[in-house]
């Protein structure tokens, strides 16, 4: 739009299914979310007319994998979408952090503007690839949307952050490019 940030994937149209806030959420959400925007069927919930073929998991916690957790990541892939998780900003090992410990997803670390890991990022042999992620200094953060609402929305704003939350879109974004390629 001229004013805040570009696309990786500018063609790329975006299903946005929110299913944490800011205060948390729910595994059955994460799933219910996961399942629906890969267009399979969640009870109580209208079918979805445009399934997403790329699913960015932009959130984590401390843990393994629940089964229900890996159930839905695996029904996501037999639906044929590509499923991204950030590695999580805990500085430890990406093992010990869901759903980036899920099997088949593509785990994504965050790097700095020298293509050095991160202070905060996790690691480990679990991380498939590595995206920026902004860090200090402040030169280096990236520019994000928000909100400027703080119990519910308001006016929708820019802000500059850090973390594997924002390197995970990158690679989702990149894999939508190829998929739109192919």
């Amino acid at each position: 739009n001229g004013i805040g940030m570009a696309s990786v994937a500018r063609t790329v149209r975006v299903l946005p299914v929110r299913v944490i806030g800011k205060c948390g959420g729910f595994d059955s959400d994460i799933i219910a979310g996961m399942r629906w925007a890969a267009g399979l069927s969640v009870p109580g919930v209208p079918a979805n007319p445009t399934p997403a073929r790329v699913l960015n998991l932009s959130l984590g916690g401390q843990g393994a994998c629940s089964q229900a957790i890996q159930e839905a990541v695996d029904d996501a892939l037999a639906q044929g979408a590509v499923v991204v998780a950030a590695a999580g900003n805990e500085a430890d090992d990406a093992a010990n952090y869901a759903p980036a410990n899920c099997s088949g997803v593509i785990t994504v670390a965050a790097h700095n503007v020298r293509g050095e890991p991160t202070s905060y990022t996790n690691f480990g042999k679990r991380i498939d690839l590595s995206a920026p992620g902004g860090d200090l200094p402040v030169t280096d953060l990236i520019v994000s949307l928000s909100n400027d609402g703080r119990t519910a929305p308001e006016e929708p704003s820019y802000e500059y952050a850090a973390g594997t939350s924002f390197s995970a879109p990158l690679v989702s974004g990149t894999a939508a490019l190829i998929l739109g390629r192919d």
